[in-house]
């Protein structure tokens, strides 16, 4: 019963939540990462960009699995 809980807590944050956490991040990672090519420093931002990229898949994983943490979190 739990895992039913967590899953569907997982879904209405991935419907929600994590589309729009990716659409922003979306933009400003596409500006921003060629110009790590100049500015090494930009590297750590465009990195935690790509994590709210991939916020969605880390949901749908999160949904499968029952929202157990045996997945871990999100690391690049």
């Amino acid at each position: 019963m739990a895992n039913c809980v967590r899953s569907l807590i997982w879904l209405l944050i991935l419907i929600f939540v994590s589309f729009f956490v990716a659409s922003f991040c979306s933009s400003f990672y596409i500006i921003l990462l060629p110009l790590t090519v100049c500015f090494g420093d930009l590297k750590p931002v465009t990195n935690f960009l790509l994590q709210g990229l991939q916020f969605p898949h880390y949901c749908a994983t999160r949904v499968k699995s029952g929202g157990s943490s045996q997945t871990g979190y999100l690391h690049i």
